[in-house]
């Protein structure tokens, strides 16, 4: 039978007579202890101490001293088994109603039912900005079912009806706070009554922003849940863990960057440069807890600047997404193929794609054939978006008008997606054809300076980026887009800075570094990066840090005075372009640190740095 769960359990279990647990303990119990304990230690003390004064004594002034003692002890324990008999049961009730009134005068009450498990668990509430110790209590053997869910169903039990008759304003029945949620008025509820009825499934755990209409408590809320759905002690602990969730907007995550959120993960973000990046100072924000690549990332900013800074260009710029359709034969596979691929497709499927968005306009549909099956790779440009959704949406509309206006009515759509795209996997198609921006970037660096920042030579450096990035990466296996020394480092901590999704890195690493010394002794390098996918609308840029550290770049949201139509003249573009000239920073340095023997020491120092 189940028993309500009040505040204080953990320093005594109250229960009435008729619910005989056996592994409570009351509170008279805990006195008849102490008291016989005091009568002994009384005793054999005053024994102790006449007798080593005059031992062997039988003087009858020394028997008196004796038997007074105890006799005082003696009075001592019936007093105290007085209170504990007496005094206590009758002054623990109104004890108990004036804590109750406290708590609820704060509107925090007790959960509504204790959960049944196996074990005692204790767990520490932080919900309603109060820290309370919860005890779970053994209840003996559950059914198949209960165990399963950690807790078993409630039943009726006249303890609970009792004590929570007594506090009427404390509690109320799962029925009535049911009712209440269905009636739309979650928000009403206390912290405890939601997180009872989110166990129990009533409320589902996805949905609580939704139910309470508060983000910020919702998330709190879903921590106690998960804190008390897993009878393991790790999990169990993520209700007073140290991932930070409180002073956090998540407003602006709900609906569009993540589900089921229960904090945030703080990211330490630093600096690197600044960076003459077609002739403008840029300093890059980067996200990261790997010591030394900031530093390293400086090194070769300084570098390029020597020599007039890093130029860019944007050569191309197309989102791509590949639904797969089949179709009853090859022979109608191979005529939509044609029909596709032919001026008319075209422009019928970009008049139907066009027709869902003001920001994309499709570039071109290319069609492969696999057996009956078409694998149709739509490009377009999305803005300022990243793009994804943009086409996706414009795809779904070209597909349908494929098959209800073209004469291919027994099409079939597999899938929105055919990983012929291809996103956030290794694919020579990206490498080959380019996904988001594809950008170049060069630099060229007097020798003088070479030596003097990087402490090597040109020759050198052209040497080690010859067998490493190309013959090493061959020997290695590498196919596509790995002929560099670290560009996904760059990549990753400029996308975590800025909302990027950091998924997207694999293709947008694809990097091919390229080092010569020219016949002035000067070194040239560039980096070629066919499928960085970036965005400045949408996602995690909406995000307040990341939309800072986008505004701090000058890029956040829409350009107001470039032409989106002008290929590369989008702020997004203009991201790119400072991933790329960030990517040649930080592969000259590194392979500099590689040429001198450099790169375990400055780990060694950097990542053990302390202020001492």
């Amino acid at each position: 039978m189940g028993r309500i769960l009040k505040p204080w359990d953990g320093i005594f279990q109250y229960s009435s007579p008729e619910e005989e647990l056996p592994i409570s303990i009351r509170p008279h119990h805990l006195a008849y202890a102490a008291a016989i304990t005091f009568a002994i230690s009384s005793m054999s003390m005053a024994s102790q101490v006449l007798f080593k004064s005059n031992p062997g004594s039988a003087k009858s002034g020394n028997l008196l001293s004796i038997f007074g003692l105890i006799l005082a002890s003696a009075a001592t324990t019936l007093t105290l088994l007085w209170v504990a008999t007496f005094l206590v049961p009758r002054a623990l009730p109104p004890l108990v109603s004036y804590i109750e009134s406290r708590l609820s005068s704060i509107s925090v009450s007790a959960p509504l039912e204790t959960k049944v498990i196996e074990r005692i668990v204790a767990v520490r509430c932080t919900c309603s900005g109060l820290e309370k110790e919860e005890t779970l209590s053994d209840k003996g053997d559950d059914t198949p079912s209960e165990k399963d869910s950690g807790y078993s169903s409630p039943t009726e039990d006249t303890t609970n009806e009792k004590f929570a008759q007594s506090f009427p304003q404390a509690f109320r029945t799962v029925e009535e706070c049911t009712a209440i949620h269905q009636a739309k008025e979650t928000h009403e509820l206390r912290d405890v009554e939601v997180i009872e009825l989110t166990l129990r499934g009533i409320i589902p755990l996805h949905s609580l922003e939704r139910s309470l209409k508060d983000c910020a408590r919702a998330v709190q809320i879903r921590r106690s849940v998960v804190s008390r759905t897993l009878d393991t002690p790790a999990q169990s602990a993520i209700e007073t863990s140290l991932l930070p969730y409180r002073d956090y907007d998540y407003a602006s995550v709900f609906g569009c960057c993540a589900e089921n959120v229960i904090g945030y993960m703080p990211l330490p973000v630093g600096v690197a440069g600044p960076l003459q990046i077609d002739g403008r100072p840029i300093f890059l924000p980067m996200a990261t807890t790997e010591g030394t690549l900031i530093a390293s990332t400086s090194r070769g900013c300084k570098a390029i600047n020597s020599g007039g800074g890093v130029s860019t260009v944007v050569v191309a710029d197309g989102m791509t997404r590949a639904p797969v359709v089949s179709f009853e034969n090859v022979n109608l596979a191979a005529a939509a193929k044609q029909f596709i691929e032919s001026a008319a497709g075209q422009d019928a499927l970009r008049d139907a794609f066009n027709s869902t968005t003001r920001f994309g306009m499709l570039i071109n549909v290319a069609a492969r054939i696999a057996g009956s099956s078409l694998y149709l790779r739509f490009r377009a440009s999305t803005g300022e978006a990243m793009g994804m959704n943009m086409v996706g949406k414009g795809v779904e509309a070209a597909l349908l008008s494929l098959r209800r206006d073209h004469g291919f009515a027994h099409m079939k759509i597999i899938s929105l997606s055919g990983n012929y795209c291809t996103d956030k996997k290794a694919a020579a198609i990206n490498w080959i054809e380019g996904r988001g921006k594809s950008v170049v970037a060069e630099a060229i660096i007097p020798a003088e300076m070479v030596q003097k920042v990087l402490k090597c030579s040109v020759e050198s450096l052209v040497k080690l980026n010859t067998n490493k990035n190309y013959i090493g990466s061959a020997l290695a296996g590498v196919a596509t887009g790995g002929f560099n020394a670290h560009a996904a480092n760059i990549v990753t901590a400029i996308f975590l800075a800025t909302g990027q999704d950091p998924a997207q890195n694999i293709e947008s690493s694809n990097c091919i570094t390229i080092m010569e010394e020219l016949p002035t002794g000067a070194l040239r390098a560039s980096v070629s990066m066919p499928s960085i996918e970036v965005g400045t609308i949408g996602g995690g840029t909406s995000l307040a840090p990341q939309a800072a550290m986008l505004d701090f770049l000058g890029l956040k949201g829409e350009s107001s005075t470039g032409d989106a139509s002008i290929l590369g003249n989008t702020n997004a573009s203009m991201l790119a372009r400072i991933i790329a000239g960030g990517v040649l920073a930080g592969e000259l340095s590194l392979c500099a640190a590689l040429v001198t023997g450099e790169l375990v020491g400055a780990h060694m120092v950097h990542n053990r740095k302390t202020l001492e």
